[in-house]
């Protein structure tokens, strides 16, 4: 059985689904707080049998931003020991949570050192803007390394009927980046650029909501981090931000900010506040 956040990355539910792999959700977003409902979480966990998978997001949960504190991490990983949980670790916006890539590593981290066997998914396809190359890694934590080569053999044999030998031009790219001192710098520096700037964002996004509408609670906007917002607006008040403000998102609520300039956040203020007034 696998375990997926509710809500969680569109794409997770496919991939279990084509691979008749059973999935169900646990509680994550909380409509009432705009935020993590955690006590919701564990319990769903605590309720799952014994050695099931749990796919975590390592760093900026999408679709909602919100991450757990490392208390709360550290809650996770007992759980996971107790109840022999395989965590299954998605990394696709490492470095864009915090603009540290060792910082928004801790998660998994911090579960490798409780002795967790875990897998891990990164990606670069945002971090380092190789989209169309698709190129990644996925590292298998294991208790002890005589494991190592009879794991190594079955995903060389789930790689054979997918993609034999993916394309080179991605890893070349990334192992180069990587591999010298100077650019791995100069790249590290760059994610930390992108990431304050949308810290930044919002920042000023939510001093402006709170100049407009000072009894409601905009704490979300800076607590939340990541490319995206999880706003809590309904799908009539996601209508309204498209039909009569022209600002484009999806239909749960969530919202780019890596997409917002500095320029363009009063006017995205003035259509949050009306937006909210929309009958739910």
């Amino acid at each position: 059985m696998v375990y997926l956040s509710d809500p969680t990355w569109g794409n997770h539910k496919n991939i279990f689904t084509d691979e008749k792999v059973e999935w169900r959700t646990y509680r994550y977003y909380d409509p009432a707080t705009v935020g993590l409902d955690f006590a919701g979480m564990i319990a769903d966990l605590e309720a799952a049998a014994d050695g099931s998978i749990v796919v975590l997001h390592g760093c900026a949960h999408n679709p909602t931003g919100i991450d757990p504190t490392p208390a709360q991490w550290a809650k996770l990983a007992d759980v996971c020991l107790a109840k022999k949980l395989i965590p299954f670790f998605d990394v696709a916006y490492q470095g864009f949570a915090t603009g540290d890539l060792d910082a928004d590593a801790a998660a998994p981290r911090l579960f490798a050192s409780r002795g967790l066997e875990m897998f891990v998914a990164q990606s670069y396809s945002k971090n380092l803007g190789l989209y169309s190359e698709r190129v990644g890694a996925l590292n298998v934590v294991l208790a002890s390394s005589a494991q190592a080569p009879a794991v190594l053999s079955q995903l060389k044999r789930a790689a054979r009927p997918n993609y034999s030998n993916p394309p080179a031009q991605g890893a070349k790219i990334v192992s180069t980046i990587v591999g010298d001192a100077a650019m791995f710098a100069r790249w590290k520096q760059e994610l930390k650029g992108m990431a304050g700037r949308i810290a930044g964002v919002r920042t000023k996004l939510r001093a402006a909501l709170e100049a407009r509408a000072p009894g409601r609670d905009w704490g979300f906007v800076t607590a939340q981090i990541g490319m995206f917002s999880f706003t809590g607006l309904a799908p009539a008040q996601v209508e309204n931000m498209t039909n009569k403000w022209h600002i484009y998102m999806t239909k749960d609520g969530r919202i780019s900010l890596a997409g917002l300039s500095s320029a363009k956040v009063e006017y995205v203020a003035d259509a949050l506040v009306d937006s909210f007034k929309v009958p739910k």
